[in-house]
């Protein structure tokens, strides 16, 4: 049996379709399904269970040995969640609860942090998980200090030879993009966001810098396709032995405007990109760069290229967003 917190989210739902399609275990989707559409991400799935958050551990009492692993990619992820208590009970206790249940019934965790820990990325995108480097970083947002906070936490417990799952592994995700985040709203990866803008008018809006030595429309990130995302965490799955804390995301980092002319060429139009005001709310906290350092992966073994942005794009432009069925 094989158990995804979040599973009805973005990732967790992908991640759920590649397991599915290996076949040989039981499925169980953990999560809040809520009123709205989300339902959908996972309605093609075949499911042994879903269990509600609030009784995941009951459910995993009643299981006992038969879980192999819990893959926890379950947040509250916006970052403009104000409620610093809700975001600590579910971003950091519960992870820290679901390590202490897997430590102690010998299960694997696999669980979802987020280059967001990295702050402005003026002391770079290393995913060194030891105690002294990440006391380093400064998030700037309280999302990505929960999920800090968690690799913090994660860090003392080993540094101390702390009881641990057999296998344990934290995955900083980067800017990623792909089906099944229509739920998310504003949240989306912005290719949705410039697939509607440019149906609807024909050109999209993008932020204008705030910094003099970058143009608008060169503030740059590292866009990861979905499914390099999700062969990278099975690939770890695969590879017991393998623990630590690593990037995900596809080394390279592109500009916003590199991504936009990839939509329009996706639809065979010519770019018209038009620059608005960035919100207040966001100009304090607003990552420039992020490029994910993908060493210790590589040096973990895992070889297999990126999909280059174009590609990935354009793919899920034609199989997602410009048919009658976006869903995965």
């Amino acid at each position: 049996m094989i158990i995804v917190t979040g599973g009805a989210g973005f990732i967790g739902s992908n991640l759920l379709a590649a397991l599915e399609d290996r076949g040989g275990a039981d499925l169980v989707l953990c999560d809040f399904l809520g009123q709205d559409e989300k339902w959908r991400n996972v309605a093609k799935r075949d499911l042994a269970d879903i269990v509600p958050p609030e009784d995941l551990f009951d459910f995993l009492d009643d299981q006992g040995g038969e879980v192999d692993a819990i893959f926890h990619m379950g947040a509250r992820s916006s970052t403009l969640e104000t409620d610093a208590d809700l975001v600590i009970e579910l971003n950091f206790r519960f992870t820290t609860a679901l390590w202490d249940w897997c430590a102690a019934n010998d299960t694997r965790l696999i669980y979802a942090s987020s280059a967001a820990t990295y702050g402005d990325g003026n002391l770079g995108f290393d995913d060194d998980g030891t105690p002294a480097a990440l006391a380093r970083l400064r998030p700037l947002n309280l999302y990505a200090w929960s999920k800090h906070l968690t690799d913090r936490r994660v860090a003392r417990l080993v540094a101390s030879d702390a009881p641990r799952p057999p296998q344990w592994v934290g995955l900083k995700f980067f800017n990623v993009y792909g089906p099944n985040e229509y739920h998310k709203g504003n949240a989306r990866s912005m290719v949705p966001q410039i697939y509607e803008q440019i149906v609807d008018s024909g050109c999209t809006h993008l932020f204008r810098s705030y910094r003099d030595d970058i143009a608008d429309g060169d503030q740059r990130r590292d866009f990861v396709w979905i499914d390099d995302c999700t062969d990278m965490t099975l690939w770890l799955y695969d590879h017991p032995e393998v623990s630590g804390l690593f990037n995900i995301g596809s080394g390279t980092a592109h500009s916003f405007a590199d991504l936009a002319n990839a939509v329009f060429a996706a639809l065979g139009r010519d770019p018209q990109i038009d620059f608005v005001d960035m919100p207040e709310v966001l100009r304090g906290r607003y990552q420039y760069f992020t490029e994910a350092r993908m060493a210790r992966l590589r040096a973990a073994g895992y070889d297999r290229p990126a999909t280059p942005l174009a590609d990935g794009v354009a793919r899920y432009v034609r199989d997602c967003l410009d048919t009658d069925d976006p869903y995965r």
